[in-house]
């Protein structure tokens, strides 16, 4: 089975690690893996070079950049000749459609990866492909979303309920887990003192993330409880950063907070906090919960999407777009925390292995695809 991921980039991201923690699995599996992607230079592109593992770089010059970028798909499939064109995301998918009439025998298979769109937050290009998607979802032979709210969604949205299966991300417990090491490392590089508490947020800066009721949570806390920080990791547009940070300033919280870019060390990262937390009001399967369970953190996390469902009784869940229910879920998971670290550690990580790890996602990958072939 000769199967071609399409993707955007490989910029970091919570759907770019996977496909790569996918594509990885599946060609120590054995299978023939390549990656197509419109731009070049994505850091994650490296560790698939590393296994050995094609990665094929369309050359796209911008957003307009369309005769021309989609003859360099067509001679890529071409040449690759797969049994499965694999879209994540959006446009991808699009594209897989689009190319069916080109190459019927290749079967086309879409990720999907989120359970909610706030249109309105995004400007008309995003909003009309979405609509697009939509409609063309119909053709695909296959459409894997990877957490049932997506799937419960997206079929709201006029996806055909038949051709849709669940298949939850894999966390990788060989490059998550805990490291005391690395945890130390980090927390000196940020400037943490061992007696102080570090609850982080990860993930891109994005308005679905919601990143403001974090922020607003974070103030709530600093007036009970004198040795907590925070710290934000993650990138985004420089206009919308700004303005996190100036909300920051207004709510008196910078000295407290620490925003951190993108690092290549995820699990240094997570070994660092003691608790994570997502406030998003929009998501799939959210990685990051997934990859720091792994590396034995609790989560306090907002009901949306499958977060609750990843938790399940480690964690704390609370509404989304509510500061001070977040910050009452972070007290509740302190008070759990003093004095039973080890023991919650390790229930934290147990449930990942369990339930949510990287072979688990490679096995019923491999057995969705070879159905349809």
């Amino acid at each position: 089975m000769k199967i071609l991921f399409l993707i955007r980039s490989l910029q970091f991201g919570g759907a770019e690690r996977q496909l790569v923690t996918l594509a990885k699995g599946l060609h120590q599996k054995g299978l023939n893996v390549g990656v197509t992607v419109f731009y070049p230079g994505g850091p994650l592109q490296a560790e698939l070079h590393e296994v050995g593992i094609q990665v094929i770089v369309l050359e796209k010059r911008g957003r307009w950049d369309l005769v021309g970028f989609f003859m360099k798909l067509i001679q890529t499939i071409r040449a690759f000749q797969p049994d499965i064109l694999h879209g994540y995301l959006g446009v991808p998918n699009i594209l897989t459609v689009l190319l069916k009439p080109i190459f019927p025998k290749v079967k086309m298979v879409w990720g999907v990866r989120a359970s909610f769109m706030d249109l309105e937050k995004y400007d008309w290009l995003i909003k009309t492909l979405y609509k697009i998607e939509c409609k063309l979802s119909r053709f695909a032979d296959l459409i894997i979303a990877n957490s049932y709210a997506g799937m419960e969604y997206s079929i709201k949205q006029g996806f055909p309920a038949q051709k849709m299966i669940v298949v939850p991300n894999g966390i990788n417990m060989e490059q998550f887990g805990l490291d005391l090491e690395s945890k130390n490392q980090m927390r000196r590089v940020w400037g943490i003192s061992e007696d102080e508490t570090l609850i982080g947020m990860v993930g891109r800066l994005d308005p679905m993330k919601d990143h403001s009721t974090f922020l607003k949570a974070a103030t709530l806390l600093v007036k009970e409880i004198t040795n907590v920080r925070f710290v934000c990791v993650g990138e985004g547009p420089l206009d919308y950063k700004r303005q996190l940070q100036e909300e920051a300033e207004t709510l008196g919280l910078s000295k407290h907070l620490l925003w951190i870019g993108n690092v290549n060390d995820m699990s240094a990262v997570y070994n660092a906090l003691d608790i994570l937390t997502l406030s998003s009001y929009g998501e799939g399967f959210p990685n990051v919960i997934g990859e720091a369970m792994a590396c034995g953190v609790p989560c306090v996390v907002t009901e949306v999407g499958d977060s609750a469902r990843i938790v399940g009784d480690t964690g704390v869940v609370v509404p989304p777009k509510s500061p001070d229910q977040l910050a009452e879920g972070l007290k509740a998971m302190l008070n759990r925390l003093d004095g039973n670290r080890a023991d919650i550690s390790r229930k934290v990580r147990e449930r990942i292995v369990s339930e949510f790890s990287s072979e688990i996602l490679f096995q019923r990958t491999v057995e969705a695809l070879r159905r349809l072939l």
